[in-house]
């Protein structure tokens, strides 16, 4: 048998599957949502971002997007827009997805 080629570990929307990240994008596990553990990822795709506001987060103030499936609109997490502390600068055009709201789609 030859050897079976891999496509990338997809997550997809938990109410639709619409796809929205990639596993390689992750860049943190041990984020935390008001609704359990998250993760941030470098990247996410097919979602659209709401209005921006300035909202106090466990590590700080941040201003950020809450992020919406492109496909049903389900809030999934959000996206930090700017980050007023420097040593949380790296969160800057960051995604965070909440853990229960994302699935795993092909492993």
């Amino acid at each position: 048998m030859g050897d079976l080629i891999m496509g990338p570990r997809l997550y997809g929307c938990y109410k639709c599957r619409n796809h929205v990240a990639i596993h390689d994008d992750i860049v943190s596990k041990s984020f935390q949502s008001k609704n359990g553990r998250a993760f941030l990822f470098s990247h996410a795709q097919n979602m659209y971002s709401g209005r921006k506001e300035d909202r106090q987060m466990m590590t700080g103030l941040h201003l950020v997007a809450d992020v919406h499936c492109a496909d049903c609109r389900e809030v999934l997490g959000w996206k930090y827009e700017k980050a007023y502390e420097e040593s949380q600068k790296y969160k800057e055009g960051k995604f965070v997805l909440e853990k229960f709201k994302i699935v795993k789609q092909i492993w």
